[in-house]
């Protein structure tokens, strides 16, 4: 299982801990069984593997970092989504970002771009072409408010003459 199928795994538990009255560690013990992954891989390829352990690891911090931070999430995404209402944004999009920004928060070693860049392909497969633009152009003026110093171009210094 890749990066981005884990990633993916982790967006759709986001997903469905929003309907679920569950706390994040029992919905996650649930989920991460091996036979909830078998029953679910009848109906999506993207369960056909079992995560190892360090995938597994990453989707539970993702699932208990979004449920934890979901709140302060939601009004990154409000305070950046110019002339849309927050409820208007679909909940499929809305999870998409909540892992992006939880990742390029709190997960200093996933590099922003790769969040972007995943999340971005992610929604492409749910969603159409407007709420995938709407979805990058969250996610970068979010890094570009919260995280000026990665939105700054690399200006070279001249080698020193020898």
């Amino acid at each position: 299982m890749t990066r981005s199928a884990a990633r993916e795994i982790a967006i759709h538990c986001s997903y469905s801990l929003g309907f679920s009255t569950q706390s994040a560690e029992e919905f996650l013990a649930e989920r991460m069984d091996r036979e909830h992954f078998q029953r679910w891989s009848e109906e999506s390829a993207l369960y056909q593997d079992y995560p190892n352990e360090k995938q597994i690891q990453y989707i539970q911090e993702v699932v208990r970092g979004v449920a934890e931070h979901g709140p302060e999430l939601d009004q990154y995404i409000a305070q950046h989504s110019k002339n849309w209402n927050f409820a208007r944004i679909p909940l499929t999009a809305a999870a998409i970002m909540r892992v992006a920004m939880y990742e390029i928060l709190y997960m200093p070693a996933i590099p922003t771009a790769a969040a972007i860049n995943d999340a971005v392909e992610i929604a492409k497969k749910y969603e159409d072409e407007k709420v995938v633009s709407f979805i990058n152009g969250i996610l970068g003026a979010f890094v570009r408010a919260e995280f000026p110093e990665q939105s700054q171009p690399k200006t070279e210094t001249p080698a020193e003459e020898a």
